[in-house]
């Protein structure tokens, strides 16, 4: 007579079918991502915003170019003002970096996110890779299509730049990077706050306020370039000044940031109830 242990086969079958690997994790997230209206609705401000206002920004510098004094001319950097959309951007980038953590919090939908996969942090990775994944094709793409239409308006005066110029490259594709850390941490602040407003309230305290806060302190002090945003956007500067960081220090410091955040995370994730 047969019995089910003569056949482990098939007995085996379902269960590797069902076996929770990264892979399948990373696949589910990237299902919710994508079928989330708010995903194609920030992004597209995003880009927008990152493109309109370089092309804006432009369009004023090459009107005003003529009667700006020699000083000003001299520190006027065309790649730069092309990219610097990216100060509205990432606010839109930091709320959906939240909200793809915090919403499934809101929902409840995280208990069933948590249940099919137990372990917990390879929902953490997956969520932060697939959320890096998208943000940095999305801002890099918009990063280049904003310097290449802006230096066509800035050529009308003779101004305009190319990505062989030095810099420019460092400052084009340093948007699109400094937008995917904003978006990285963004995820790591949604998964150890939980709360849609007080995550998108903590990371623009982070990104705006507290560089503004900080300049009422003593010069001495001189942690201002150490802050989040100011060490991430050494990336963007033109020109190496004082109490700014070296660029690819800058942007370390701002990576080494958003890691520490991403552990606390992930310790917080393993630790409390969903």
């Amino acid at each position: 007579m047969t019995t089910l242990l003569d056949r482990p086969a098939a007995a085996s079958g379902p269960a590797v079918r069902g076996h929770v690997t990264q892979p399948r994790v990373l696949h589910s997230e990237w299902i919710k991502l994508r079928t989330l209206r708010s995903t194609l609705v920030t992004l597209t401000a995003a880009v927008v915003v990152m493109i309109g206002l370089g092309l804006l920004f432009c369009a004023v510098s090459a009107n005003r170019w003529p009667h700006m004094d020699r000083g000003e001319q001299l520190r006027f950097s065309a790649a730069g003002v092309s990219v610097r959309g990216f100060l509205l951007a990432q606010l839109a980038v930091a709320v959906l970096g939240v909200l793809v953590v915090s919403g499934e919090y809101a929902t409840g939908m995280i208990r069933a996110t948590l249940s099919a996969v137990p372990r917990r942090l390879p929902v953490l990775w997956a969520k932060a890779a697939v959320y890096t994944a998208v943000t940095f094709l999305a801002m890099t793409t918009a990063s280049l299509v904003a310097f290449l239409a802006g230096q066509a308006i800035l050529s009308s005066q003779h101004i305009g730049t190319t990505l062989g110029a030095p810099g420019a490259a460092r400052m084009v594709f340093g948007a699109g990077l400094y937008l995917t850390v904003v978006g990285l941490l963004s995820v790591a602040l949604g998964t150890l706050i939980r709360s849609t407003a007080g995550g998108i309230a903590t990371v623009f305290g982070l990104l705006m306020v507290l560089p503004l806060l900080t300049e009422a302190l003593p010069t001495t002090w001189s942690i201002n370039e150490y802050l989040p945003s100011n060490a991430g956007q050494a990336l963007l500067a033109a020109h190496r000044e004082p109490h700014i960081l070296a660029p690819w220090t800058g942007f370390a410091v701002f990576c080494l940031y958003t890691a520490v955040a991403l552990a606390a995370a992930a310790a917080a994730l393993k630790r409390r109830d969903a």
